[in-house]
């Protein structure tokens, strides 16, 4: 069983994960959050801007840094959990022992990180031989360059 692979999805929404990151930390920036959820650093704005419109989350501007306050007693969005409020899910989630991290560091175990055991894209998988193969069997593409002082002023 320890080698089966990790499944390609989640139980939790990237919302969730930001909001549990921003919850262990509140002083992350959104790059630091972009890599423990394994999303672009634009996906984390957007995603903070759902939050913020939605009442979850409020940003304090703190010099040249963001702090984040996440509000407990919002209730969860979807009919079937709405019954439960914010606090309580990361009271569950958040108390997480990969989220506990130093601060000085501000790393996760590489065990925790979320691309950990997915499989290679294809891309990356090519023999590196096809592909030079390919490029050379390749005509060129650029013409030669002008001699100097032969353009157009």
């Amino acid at each position: 069983m320890a080698n089966e692979q990790v499944p390609g999805w989640t139980f939790l929404s990237n919302h969730t994960h930001v909001l549990v990151c921003l919850a262990a930390d509140g002083d992350l920036t959104l790059r630091e959050v972009a890599l423990r959820v394994g999303v672009t650093e634009r996906a984390v704005q957007r995603i903070v801007a759902d939050l913020e419109l939605a009442g979850v989350l409020e940003r304090t501007r703190d010099g040249r840094r963001n702090t984040y306050r996440i509000d407990p007693g919002v209730p969860l969005r979807h009919p079937l959990e709405s019954h439960r409020r914010i606090g309580d899910l990361l009271g569950i989630v958040a108390a997480a022992p990969a989220l506990r991290t130093p601060a000085a560091g501000r790393s996760i175990p590489k065990a925790a990180h979320p691309t950990e055991g997915r499989p290679a894209r294809k891309s990356a998988a090519k023999p590196a031989a096809k592909t030079a193969a390919r490029r050379a069997s390749k005509p060129a593409s650029k013409p030669a360059a002008k001699p100097a002082g032969t353009g157009r002023r």
